[in-house]
């Protein structure tokens, strides 16, 4: 039962990680149209591939700190904007 308790809690986490890389992605998206970049324009300036840029914005990838700095600088925005609305608060606290 035990074991049950920490793969269902391991799933949890699991959803719960996907379902933030899947706004962050939209998030991303959403930044990246309301400019007009296509995703290869946004994905050469940041020094990213359009294939990684793609799979980002559709929650694929858990981008590293590195690749989010490039990406707020690409689009224009601060991190803290980057992030707005992808988390609620009370979720981080």
């Amino acid at each position: 039962m035990r074991n049950t308790r920490k793969r269902r809690n391991m799933n949890e986490k699991n959803a719960n990680s996907l379902d933030v890389l899947s706004q962050l992605g939209k998030r991303v998206a959403y930044l990246r149209k309301e400019r007009h970049y296509s995703q290869l324009a946004l994905a050469l300036q940041c020094g990213l591939t359009k294939s990684y840029l793609s799979d980002l914005e559709r929650g694929m990838r858990n981008p590293t700190l590195k690749v989010l700095a490039r990406l707020s600088a690409g689009l224009g925005v601060t991190l803290e904007e980057l992030f707005r609305g992808v988390v609620p608060l009370d979720q981080l606290l």
